[in-house]
């Protein structure tokens, strides 16, 4: 079982033995999402655009598990650091039992809210209808996403982050066959479920993923032995896992609101519009894989060096991290900025989306070291157990930076679709500038600063 001391060592080798498998768990995440919006594009940009709003609505109820995932990463990794066995189960424990109990909440909450956040950025037609229909169906495979989330930040607190890659790479290739078998069935055996099949697939394959990620959670050497008097309900456990994860949580509700906005923007410029964001969205989360799972390793390591007391190596870690995401990022822009329309055609053949597509990448070239930056951040307050602040940024960023830009440049100075994707532009750059001021006043206050 894979159980990392990240407090010793060099520093670079453990993001190494971290990022790595934390990349390739998010590759094959990504190229899971395309299966989907390739199958999708199969059936009509109906379909696509449907599938882009109505994930959109589901993903605003899963801010709950990577919330949960990011304070198990946090909660467990300190406790790690100070060696502390007993409260690192104590605190794994009660944040499965936590992830159940919100699960629950959230079905009841999915179902009633689920339909008018759909219609508040649709219009009413196949695309809204395809949306609905495919949220509904989604809702079933919420265990798998919450728990699978809450069970992999209990792994990488440990330094285990090869366990997601492995289920993801699974999963991956299971959604090939689940999408084409569910979509269109097997005829005269099986009746096809159209649309509704790919969130059926999604279903299926994420509670594999679910199964595969806890049992390794249950092999862990501080979970062998626990009782299950530690899984029942604590109210101060749960308050302590709740206080860690809801910055993180509304953070991700923020990000998923500010998807809308953007959304309720473009549907004014057309289905079309819509479907090319969905799209140009998978492009752009495949060139930032490399960015995330480096990010993402700057959790576990600086939360367990936090907890032991090593703020040097804590400095070292967010600053390789920084300079490695220099060189990423940099690589990447050209790509999109040249490519984009190449990659968009692998999706659709309907030229104007194509074209929309093709304008928002170039734009988002540039904002990609920014991205970095702010994802690293995200990973350092959360290991020095001071995420509101991810929370402020957050809803400046996404929610008043977007929504205020976006309405200036469309709304005032009456650009056409170029203002929805400047506007976003504008608001992660200056929401880069009020994350690097409070993380250095963060960082003065807990470490002594960001340079040693």
């Amino acid at each position: 079982m894979r159980d990392h001391d990240l407090t010793i060592g060099p520093i670079s080798g453990h993001f190494r033995t971290l990022a790595i498998p934390a990349a390739m768990g998010m590759l094959f995440t990504t190229l899971y999402n395309v299966v989907d919006v390739y199958f999708a594009g199969q059936l009509s940009t109906d379909a696509q655009a449907g599938l882009a709003i109505g994930f959109q609505a589901f993903f605003i109820m899963m801010a709950i598990g990577f919330g949960t995932g990011s304070a198990m990463g946090a909660l467990v990794g300190n406790a790690r650091g100070k060696k502390d066995d007993a409260m690192a189960r104590r605190i794994a424990m009660q944040g499965l039992s936590f992830a159940i109990a919100a699960i629950v909440m959230l079905f009841v909450l999915g179902f009633l809210a689920g339909p008018s956040i759909i219609a508040l950025v649709s219009e009413p037609g196949a695309y809204r209808d395809a949306a609905t229909g495919y949220y509904y169906w989604l809702l079933a495979a919420l265990p798998g996403f919450v728990i699978a989330f809450t069970a992999n930040g209990i792994l990488q607190a440990h330094g285990d982050s090869v366990t997601m890659q492995r289920a993801m790479m699974v999963a991956f290739v299971a959604n090939i066959g689940l999408n084409p078998l569910f979509i269109y069935g097997i005829p005269g055996i099986i009746a096809g479920f159209g649309f509704n099949g790919i969130a059926l697939a999604t279903v299926v394959s994420q509670t594999g993923v679910m199964l595969f990620v806890l049992r390794s959670v249950l092999r862990l050497r501080v979970i062998k032995g626990a009782r299950f008097s530690e899984f029942a309900p604590d109210g101060q456990s749960y308050r302590e896992v709740f206080k860690q994860m809801i910055p993180t949580s509304s953070a991700f509700m923020v990000m998923f609101i500010s998807g809308f906005v953007v959304q309720y923007a473009l549907k004014g410029f057309g289905g079309h519009a819509i479907a090319a964001y969905g799209i140009s969205l998978r492009i752009e989360q495949i060139l930032l894989l490399p960015v995330l799972g480096m990010t993402g390793a700057l959790l576990p390591i600086a939360a367990q060096n936090f907890g032991a007391g090593n703020h040097d190596r804590v400095r070292e870690a967010l600053w390789f991290c920084w300079k490695l995401g220099l060189a990423m990022t940099i690589g990447a822009a050209p790509i999109l900025w040249f490519g984009g329309g190449v990659a968009m055609s692998f999706f659709t053949d309907d030229q104007p989306v194509i074209d929309v597509g093709i304008s928002y990448l170039r734009v988002d070239s540039f904002l990609f070291i920014l991205y970095m930056m702010l994802f690293s951040i995200n990973s350092l307050l959360q290991a020095l157990k001071r995420p509101i602040w991810t929370l402020w940024i957050s809803i400046y960023r996404q929610g008043f930076g977007v929504a205020f830009f976006i309405w200036l440049l469309i709304g005032v100075f009456g650009m056409d679709v170029w203002g929805v994707w400047l506007g976003i532009g504008l608001a992660v750059s200056t929401g880069w500038v009020l994350a690097i001021f409070i993380t250095a006043n963060v960082a003065k206050q807990e470490i002594g600063g960001l340079k040693a």
